[in-house]
């Protein structure tokens, strides 16, 4: 593909990311535990009500609301714990993108992730 026409949608993805990102971790005050029931804006079709006592309906949840979820939805759905917990495996299931973005922002998360799995 043509990197004159990759780059920019890099860049517009990025930024898009970059505008929902909390100032902190610690203002992802969301729940630990229960059912969550994600909003239409986020989950158009398909499942959406996710356990987050399962691990991989959790992971899920996680993973839609990072590509979704507006910055409300990110403060009200995600807990900094849980997303600090499953980063290793979840940053592996996420766009480049948001990866990028959020471990920029947060250099925290680095700390949670194996070293081998930074080109994933």
């Amino acid at each position: 593909m043509d990197a004159t026409i990759t780059a920019p949608r890099a860049e517009v993805l990025r930024d898009r990311y970059r505008s929902r990102l909390p100032e902190r971790l610690q203002e992802l005050a969301g729940p630990i535990e229960g059912n969550v029931d994600l909003p239409l804006h986020i989950v158009w079709s398909g499942r959406t009500s996710y356990s987050l006592d399962r691990p991989k309906s959790r992971m899920t949840l996680y993973r839609t609301v990072l590509a979704e979820g507006l910055s409300e939805d990110l403060m009200v759905l995600l807990h900094h714990r849980l997303l600090t917990e499953q980063w290793p495996e979840l940053r592996r299931l996420i766009s480049p993108y948001i990866r990028e973005v959020w471990e920029d922002a947060f250099p925290e998360l680095l700390r949670t992730a194996p070293a081998d799995t930074t080109a994933a």
